[in-house]
Protein backbone atom coordinates (compact mmCIF):
# COMPACT_ATOMS: atom_id res chain seq x y z
CA UNK A 1 0.00 0.00 0.00
CA UNK A 2 1.26 3.32 -0.89
CA UNK A 3 1.54 6.27 1.54
CA UNK A 4 -1.10 8.02 -0.49
CA UNK A 5 -3.50 5.54 -0.17
CA UNK A 6 -2.74 5.05 3.66
CA UNK A 7 -3.50 8.73 4.47
CA UNK A 8 -6.53 8.43 2.39
CA UNK A 9 -7.70 5.27 4.04
CA UNK A 10 -6.33 7.17 7.61
CA UNK A 11 -8.42 10.23 6.70
CA UNK A 12 -12.04 7.82 6.31
CA UNK A 13 -11.02 6.00 9.17
CA UNK A 14 -10.93 9.61 11.12
CA UNK A 15 -14.28 10.83 9.03
CA UNK A 16 -15.92 7.49 9.75
CA UNK A 17 -14.67 7.65 13.54
CA UNK A 18 -16.31 10.85 13.86
CA UNK A 19 -19.10 10.17 12.63
CA UNK A 20 -20.18 7.04 13.98
CA UNK A 21 -19.00 8.48 17.57
CA UNK A 22 -21.72 11.65 16.77
CA UNK A 23 -23.90 9.27 15.68
CA UNK A 24 -23.93 6.68 18.66
CA UNK A 25 -23.83 9.71 21.32
CA UNK A 26 -27.30 11.21 20.06
CA UNK A 27 -28.98 7.94 19.72
CA UNK A 28 -27.75 7.13 23.11
CA UNK A 29 -28.94 10.17 24.80
CA UNK A 30 -32.20 10.14 22.87
CA UNK A 31 -32.92 6.61 24.03
CA UNK A 32 -31.66 7.90 27.94
CA UNK A 33 -34.07 11.40 27.40
CA UNK A 34 -36.96 9.98 26.15
CA UNK A 35 -37.43 6.13 27.53
CA UNK A 36 -35.73 6.65 30.96
CA UNK A 37 -36.12 10.33 31.57
CA UNK A 38 -32.68 10.61 31.87
CA UNK A 39 -30.21 12.56 30.24
CA UNK A 40 -26.41 13.09 29.50
CA UNK A 41 -25.33 16.39 30.86
CA UNK A 42 -22.43 16.53 28.38
CA UNK A 43 -24.01 14.95 25.42
CA UNK A 44 -24.59 18.39 23.55
CA UNK A 45 -21.39 19.89 24.16
CA UNK A 46 -19.26 16.99 22.84
CA UNK A 47 -22.31 16.35 20.11
CA UNK A 48 -21.44 20.03 18.39
CA UNK A 49 -17.66 19.36 19.23
CA UNK A 50 -17.69 15.95 16.94
CA UNK A 51 -20.00 17.54 14.61
CA UNK A 52 -17.18 20.65 14.00
CA UNK A 53 -13.94 18.19 13.79
CA UNK A 54 -16.52 16.42 10.93
CA UNK A 55 -17.24 19.62 9.13
CA UNK A 56 -13.60 20.92 9.41
CA UNK A 57 -11.84 17.76 9.15
CA UNK A 58 -13.75 16.58 6.18
CA UNK A 59 -13.49 20.02 4.14
CA UNK A 60 -10.09 19.10 3.24
CA UNK A 61 -11.08 15.45 2.25
CA UNK A 62 -14.08 16.90 0.17
CA UNK A 63 -11.42 19.03 -1.94
CA UNK A 64 -8.94 16.17 -2.12
CA UNK A 65 -12.21 13.85 -3.89
CA UNK A 66 -14.06 16.50 -5.59
CA UNK A 67 -16.82 16.29 -3.36
CA UNK A 68 -17.59 20.17 -2.65
CA UNK A 69 -20.47 21.79 -5.09
CA UNK A 70 -19.42 24.11 -7.04
CA UNK A 71 -20.78 26.74 -9.94
CA UNK A 72 -18.14 26.95 -12.52
CA UNK A 73 -20.55 27.22 -15.78
CA UNK A 74 -19.14 30.29 -16.43
CA UNK A 75 -15.55 29.38 -15.89
CA UNK A 76 -15.97 25.98 -18.08
CA UNK A 77 -16.90 28.78 -21.28
CA UNK A 78 -13.33 30.19 -20.85
CA UNK A 79 -10.76 29.37 -23.17
CA UNK A 80 -8.41 26.82 -21.34
CA UNK A 81 -5.64 28.95 -20.93
CA UNK A 82 -7.96 31.69 -18.94
CA UNK A 83 -9.81 29.07 -17.55
CA UNK A 84 -6.64 27.80 -15.91
CA UNK A 85 -5.99 31.43 -14.84
CA UNK A 86 -9.13 32.03 -13.22
CA UNK A 87 -8.70 28.73 -11.36
CA UNK A 88 -5.52 30.28 -10.12
CA UNK A 89 -6.82 32.86 -8.99
CA UNK A 90 -9.46 31.21 -7.08
CA UNK A 91 -7.05 29.28 -5.91
CA UNK A 92 -4.84 31.81 -4.17
CA UNK A 93 -8.05 33.78 -2.58
CA UNK A 94 -8.54 30.01 -0.91
CA UNK A 95 -5.53 30.24 -0.07
CA UNK A 96 -5.54 34.13 1.57
CA UNK A 97 -9.15 32.72 2.74
CA UNK A 98 -7.41 30.23 5.05
CA UNK A 99 -4.55 31.88 6.29
CA UNK A 100 -6.51 34.77 8.01
CA UNK A 101 -8.52 31.52 9.57
CA UNK A 102 -5.42 30.13 10.65
CA UNK A 103 -3.58 33.42 12.04
CA UNK A 104 -7.66 34.08 14.06
CA UNK A 105 -7.55 30.90 15.15
CA UNK A 106 -4.17 30.92 16.51
CA UNK A 107 -4.58 34.14 18.31
CA UNK A 108 -8.06 32.89 19.55
CA UNK A 109 -6.36 29.44 20.39
CA UNK A 110 -3.38 31.30 22.64
CA UNK A 111 -5.92 33.11 24.36
CA UNK A 112 -7.76 30.48 25.36
CA UNK A 113 -5.04 28.62 26.61
CA UNK A 114 -3.49 31.81 28.73
CA UNK A 115 -6.89 32.04 30.23
CA UNK A 116 -7.25 28.53 31.11
CA UNK A 117 -10.77 28.65 30.06
CA UNK A 118 -12.71 24.94 29.82
CA UNK A 119 -15.39 23.10 28.41
CA UNK A 120 -18.27 23.91 30.02
CA UNK A 121 -19.68 20.40 30.80
CA UNK A 122 -16.52 18.51 30.42
CA UNK A 123 -13.40 19.46 32.42
CA UNK A 124 -11.10 19.68 29.69
CA UNK A 125 -9.28 23.16 28.34
CA UNK A 126 -11.28 24.49 25.55
CA UNK A 127 -8.23 25.15 23.43
CA UNK A 128 -7.26 21.30 23.08
CA UNK A 129 -10.30 20.46 21.42
CA UNK A 130 -10.59 24.16 19.58
CA UNK A 131 -7.63 23.16 17.75
CA UNK A 132 -9.47 21.27 15.24
CA UNK A 133 -9.71 25.06 13.86
CA UNK A 134 -5.80 25.50 12.92
CA UNK A 135 -5.96 21.53 12.05
CA UNK A 136 -8.60 21.74 10.09
CA UNK A 137 -7.85 24.99 7.94
CA UNK A 138 -4.16 23.99 7.49
CA UNK A 139 -5.34 20.72 6.31
CA UNK A 140 -7.73 22.66 3.74
CA UNK A 141 -4.51 24.76 2.56
CA UNK A 142 -1.98 21.71 1.71
CA UNK A 143 -5.28 20.87 -0.23
CA UNK A 144 -5.61 24.00 -2.07
CA UNK A 145 -1.76 24.36 -2.46
CA UNK A 146 -1.96 20.78 -3.64
CA UNK A 147 -4.47 21.40 -6.30
CA UNK A 148 -2.75 24.91 -6.92
CA UNK A 149 0.24 22.75 -7.94
CA UNK A 150 -2.04 20.40 -9.67
CA UNK A 151 -2.90 23.14 -12.22
CA UNK A 152 0.67 25.23 -12.81
CA UNK A 153 1.85 21.91 -14.11
CA UNK A 154 -0.89 21.15 -16.27
CA UNK A 155 -2.15 18.33 -14.40
CA UNK A 156 -5.81 19.68 -13.29
CA UNK A 157 -8.01 21.94 -15.18
CA UNK A 158 -9.86 23.27 -12.07
CA UNK A 159 -11.49 22.32 -8.75
CA UNK A 160 -13.23 18.76 -10.24
CA UNK A 161 -16.54 20.36 -8.02
CA UNK A 162 -18.98 17.57 -8.00
CA UNK A 163 -21.33 18.38 -10.80
CA UNK A 164 -25.21 17.66 -9.40
CA UNK A 165 -27.13 18.39 -12.52
CA UNK A 166 -24.60 15.73 -14.59
CA UNK A 167 -25.27 13.43 -11.84
CA UNK A 168 -29.33 13.96 -11.64
CA UNK A 169 -29.09 13.58 -15.98
CA UNK A 170 -27.68 10.69 -14.90
CA UNK A 171 -29.62 8.79 -12.61
CA UNK A 172 -32.31 9.90 -14.89
CA UNK A 173 -30.93 8.33 -18.13
CA UNK A 174 -30.13 5.16 -15.93
CA UNK A 175 -34.52 5.22 -14.11
CA UNK A 176 -35.35 5.98 -17.81
CA UNK A 177 -33.52 3.04 -19.06
CA UNK A 178 -34.80 0.32 -16.23
CA UNK A 179 -38.19 1.51 -16.84
CA UNK A 180 -37.72 0.90 -20.38
CA UNK A 181 -36.35 -2.76 -20.23
CA UNK A 182 -38.63 -3.44 -17.16
CA UNK A 183 -41.81 -3.17 -19.61
CA UNK A 184 -40.60 -5.31 -22.61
Amino acid sequence: MSVRNLITHVEEAILSLLLLAMTLLVFVEVIARFGFNAGIHWAQEVTLLLSSWFVLFGASYGVKVGAHIGVDVFVKQLPSGLQRGVTLLAILLCLFYCGLFIYGSWVYLAKMKMIGIELEDVPIPKWTVMSILVIGFGLLLIRFLQLGWKVLRGEAEGFHFSDEAEESMEIARELKKANGEESK
